[in-house]
Order: structure tokens, then C-alpha cells, then sequence
């Protein structure tokens, strides 16, 4: 099996999740969790850093012990390690950890004292009222895992957009290699730029349709071919994701990127508005009395159906098409309008790279700003910041921002907002820095009331800014905490502060609904990496297209300002506070 950074990761997340099970060493378990964080988060290909001759132990997290095992894993498609782990664990105890509510304490339990190892089980002992006779579970945790359970075992599978782009962007890049093929195209959910992915769909267009399929179903990530006709194709790849190809010819091109890029919904609008004007539209084109009249472009679709360019990120029936008939539609934020990134992290906390290399990065980036945020005392685990030393950071990016061209860094802090709505540090020592941003960092489980008025009165905070991943959730891992953004949103706008469009791939928070609401309220959204590394700026192109769905354009983004209209607008909010 052919092994990209991913596929190591998942082999890395698999064993941890595996030796947490079984109890082993905290600090075996989480070196593997860390070296997978790494390997997701590089962009550099770690098969061709091996062939580069790179010694993989300086990699930060990896080490000689797991570089060894990442070399066994692609020059044997194996890991011996997982191998010997899964022959010593039933089949299923992985999928149980990934249930909300199920701990690897849980799952121990479950297994040793009910020899319970799939969700099924788990779901028949629920029922049966044998998991609540067990110390520590209880009714309410037993009817919790039930509800945990049923909701896990409806849903399709999917994965983050950007661990979407590290399967389908080489695959289109390998297909336009193939002879005849002239355009290829990602299409569906992927270019709508959704936080996660079901699947991939590529359309091809070539007049040579039987080679592209056979290129197509012989890549060297394919684990089993679903179908294979002379026109469309479907397959698995090794890491599961399913991709679906269409050969199309020029002149369906735009009718067929049209119809596999919209929603259901749109597309189902889009047909009924055609109807209502005697016209038929479907993949192949838009035909009046069955004669084509619009196909090969997507522009040759809208033209004929007299709407403007509709962006792919708002073909969702959620009022685009009105609005494309009024004339009304949004001239979206791009990634090139933004100006600066006010979210980051260095060595100083739990960053990989330091103030200077942060800085150059964000440089490199084409920014003009950067705010380096580290945590704040509260959080131990990643060693954050007290008074005293985040008063020496204060010092340190003064003395650097005199050497600096091209770049200035922002002093600020991602300050822990405390079950109370206190802010982890004092004012006399927030007062000082360009910017503090607000996190809600623990306590998830409060009610809807408690954790709203947490939030409510944090940004009541004199020096308060900028509300960090206003939700907290964690793409297909975490459920957003319950708190009512409408009041979030309308106190922001009453306060004069700002609410930050979370770019991290894992995170996308802002939800695309709730910037539509903030950019109705008139509240500015920052879209920040929070950068822990150098490679991390890259993120924003994310935080980017979720801004897109959510209709943003660049007024309503606040790092799209230069930095003296940046300062004002804080020093403003400030003053009034």
C-alpha cells in the first residue's frame, strides 16, 4: 500500500488509540498522537524527504524510534507494530473510542467487564441496561451513550477538507498527465469548500475517455474499483475516501461542472427556475425543445438562464439564487485581501517554530502583520504565559520589530476565559499589548445560560478584542458547546469587538451561518490560522473559502485592514470601553 503523511498518520492514531485501550504509558501514547499531528500538518511529502536523504529524527515529535517505523511503513506498506496490537485487540475497539461519551477508560471497561467491542454491543447492552450496572456509568451516561451510539452508526464517514486535498489534488494532478486528457476538475462538496467531505468527484475531459478511466482506476492509491463503464468510474482509495469520475465531452463541460459542483437543493432550484422559463437543464447542458442551447462553460449556463456568475461556495439554495436574479450577490473576500493574521503561536507555548521564523513565515506569506497570541497561564499543559513572562515577550517583539522589514508583529495573548467570564491575567498587564483574544478552553459541558454568560461577560472585559473559535468545536471529533450566538453576536456589535473565523482545518469556527449572522449584525470576523508552525499560514486559504460560504466580503473581514486602520479601529473600541 502506497503510504502518503496521512496514511502514517492514521497508522500512528490507530496504535495510540490502541495502547490507550490497553492502559500503556501516557507518555508512549501521546508521542505517537504528537508525530501524527505532525505528519498531518506537513505539506512536504515524507517519502520524498526520504529519498531526499533527510534524517526524519530532527523532524519535530518523530525521534529515531518512530522515524524507524515510518520507514518500515513505506518500503513495506506495514507496520509491525499495529500488526502485533491488532491481532492482540478485537476488531471494533478503535471505532468504539471515536463514540462522544466513550474514553479509552470507557472502552476498557465495556470490553473487560462486558466483552463488548463494536457499537452494536454497545448499543445492546445500553438497551439491555447492563452498562449502568457498571461503576462509574450510571442511567443518565447509559442513555447518553445510546443516543452517542445510534447518531454514530447513521453517519456517513467523512473527513476534513483539507485532508480531502491530500488525496484529490495529486490524483488531478496525475490525471492531467494522461494523453488526451485536456481539463480536470475537483467538483461537488470540495469545490464549495465545505468543512468536511464525503466524497470526491472529478469531472475529466478528454476525448480519449477509455484511457482516463484506465489511468484513473490504476492509481497507485486505489484499493478497489466500485464500477468501471467508458464514461465513469468509481473507486476506494487505501485511506477509504471514495472518488467518483466523469468523462465528459467540451461542450457538457460547464453543464456537468454546474450540476456535480451545486447542492441538491441549488441544483433543484436551478431546474425549477428553468422550467418556469420553458427550458430544460440537467449534466449535458440546457436544452429549449430539445435543441442544446448552453453547455460548455458554466458561464454559458448562467448566461442563458440570465443570473450572474454565482460563486461555487454559495450554491447551497440558501438564497443565491434570489439574490443572483436582484443582482445582489456578495463580492467575496479572497485570499489575497487579507492583510494580516491575528492568531499565532511560538515555541514560547506550544508552537514548533520560533518569533523570528513565525514572522518570516508570515512574511513570506504576503502579510503585513502578524499577532503572536501564546496561551495564558490557566492552561499548564502548554506552558502558558503568567505575567512575568509574557511581560519579557513584550520586550522580545519590541526589540524584533526594530530589526524587521516587511512584517510587524502584534503583541497579544489568547487568554483563557475562566468558568467565571474572568480572564486568566490582569488588566494591568493586558493594557499593554495590541490585542487579547478570548478562549474558552474547558468547561464545555455548562448549561446554555452559564456558558453564554461566561462569554458575555468576558467581552465585557476592558481590553477584550477578539472571541477565539467562538464554538469550540472540533470537525468530527467535538460537538460545538451550547451557547446562544445570537446573543454572542448582538453583545459583539453593542461591545465594539470582534469574532475570530478559526481557519485550523480541524476547527472552521465560524460556521458559515454564523458569519452570515455576524455580517448582518455589522460585527467584523477575523480570519486567523492560528499558527503553530510555519507551514500553518497555508490554512488560511481555508478560513478563506468558509468565509465565502458565509457571504463575506472584504469590508466585513477585519484582518483585511492595513495596520494603522487595524490599530484605530481597536484603539477606538478600546477608549469607548
Amino acid at each position: 500500500m502506497p503510504a502518503s503523511n496521512i496514511d502514517i498518520a492514521i497508522v500512528f492514531e490507530k496504535i495510540a488509540d490502541l495502547l490507550d485501550v490497553q492502559g500503556a504509558n501516557f507518555f508512549r501514547i501521546r508521542a505517537y498522537r504528537k508525530a501524527a499531528r505532525q505528519l498531518r500538518s506537513m505539506t512536504e511529502d515524507i517519502a520524498q524527504c526520504i529519498k531526499n536523504g533527510q534524517d526524519l529524527s530532527k523532524l519535530p515529535a518523530i525521534g529515531h524510534n518512530l522515524a524507524a517505523k515510518i520507514i518500515e511503513i513505506i518500503e513495506s506498506g506495514n507496520c509491525s507494530t499495529l500488526t502485533t496490537l491488532q491481532k492482540n485487540s478485537p476488531q471494533g475497539l478503535i471505532d468504539l473510542l471515536h463514540i462522544p461519551g466513550l474514553g479509552p477508560k470507557r472502552v476498557h471497561t465495556l470490553y473487560h467487564e462486558l466483552g463488548i467491542h463494536t457499537p452494536e454491543q454497545v448499543l445492546r447492552a445500553a438497551k439491555d441496561g447492563r452498562i449502568s450496572s457498571l461503576p462509574g456509568l450510571g442511567e443518565k451516561t447509559q442513555a447518553n451513550i445510546i443516543r452517542a451510539v445510534a447518531s454514530q452508526m447513521k453517519k456517513k464517514p467523512r473527513v476534513q477538507l483539507s485532508i480531502a486535498a491530500q488525496y484529490a489534488e495529486p490524483l488531478a494532478s496525475y490525471l492531467r498527465l494522461i494523453e488526451g486528457v485536456e481539463q480536470v476538475v475537483i467538483a461537488g462538496s470540495y469545490r464549495r469548500c465545505k468543512e468536511t467531505v464525503g466524497d470526491i468527484d472529478i469531472l475529466v475531459v478528454s476525448p480519449k475517455g477509455y484511457k482516463a478511466i484506465e489511468a484513473f482506476t490504476h492509481y497507485e492509491q486505489v484499493r478497489d474499483v466500485l464500477s468501471k463503464g467508458t464514461t465513469r468510474s468509481s473507486v476506494i482509495l487505501y485511506s477509504g475516501l471514495q472518488v467518483d469520475m466523469r468523462v465528459v465531452p467540451n461542450a457538457s463541460y460547464g453543464a456537468a461542472l454546474y450540476y456535480f459542483t451545486g447542492s441538491k437543493a441549488h441544483n433543484i432550484a436551478l431546474r425549477s427556475l428553468a422550467k418556469r422559463r420553458g427550458l430544460k437543464i440537467n449534466e449535458y447542458g440546457v436544452y429549449r425543445d430539445n435543441k442544446l442551447i448552453a453547455g460548455p462553460t458554466e458561464e454559458s449556463i448562467l448566461t442563458v438562464m440570465e443570473l450572474p456568475w454565482i460563486p461555487p461556495e454559495l450554491r447551497e439554495n440558501s438564497g443565491e439564487i434570489e439574490a443572483a436574479q436582484q443582482h445582489t450577490l456578495p463580492n467575496l473576500v479572497t485570499c489575497g485581501d487579507l492583510k494580516g493574521d491575528l492568531h499565532a503561536h511560538t515555541t514560547a507555548t506550544d508552537g514548533h517554530n520560533s518569533l523570528l521564523e513565525m514572522a518570516l513565515a508570515a512574511r513570506d506569506s504576503g502579510l503585513d502583520y502578524l499577532a503572536i497570541t501564546e496561551h495564558s497561564k490557566r492552561l499548564t499543559v502548554v506552558h502558558g504565559l503568567d505575567e512575568k513572562r509574557l511581560a519579557a515577550q513584550i520586550e522580545e517583539i519590541d526589540k524584533l520589530n526594530a530589526q524587521l522589514k516587511g512584517i510587524t508583529l502584534l503583541k497579544g495573548i489568547e487568554v483563557d476565559i475562566l468558568e467565571s467570564g474572568e480572564l486568566d491575567l490582569p488588566d494591568n498587564i493586558l493594557g499593554k499589548l495590541d490585542l487579547v483574544i478570548g478562549a474558552v478552553h474547558s468547561n464545555f459541558h455548562l448549561s446554555r445560560v452559564k456558558q453564554t454568560e461566561r462569554i458575555l461577560r468576558a467581552m465585557d472585559s476592558q481590553y477584550f478584542t477578539l472571541l477565539a473559535h467562538p464554538t469550540g468545536r472540533l470537525l468530527e471529533n467535538r460537538e460545538a458547546y451550547d451557547v446562544d450566538m445570537s446573543r454572542i453576536i448582538r453583545h459583539a456589535k453593542q461591545r465594539g469587538c470582534y469574532l475570530e473565523l478559526n481557519a485550523q482545518p480541524m476547527r472552521l469556527d465560524l460556521s458559515a451561518l454564523h458569519c452570515q449572522m455576524a455580517k448582518t449584525e455589522g460585527v467584523l470576523v477575523s480570519i486567523n490560522s492560528d499558527a503553530h508552525r510555519v507551514t500553518d499560514f497555508r490554512n488560511l486559504q481555508y478560513g478563506v473559502g468558509q468565509a465565502r460560504r458565509g457571504w463575506l466580503q472584504k469590508n466585513d473581514v477585519l484582518n483585511t485592514r492595513s495596520l494603522a486602520e487595524l490599530r484605530s479601529l481597536i484603539d477606538n473600541m478600546h477608549n469607548a470601553g
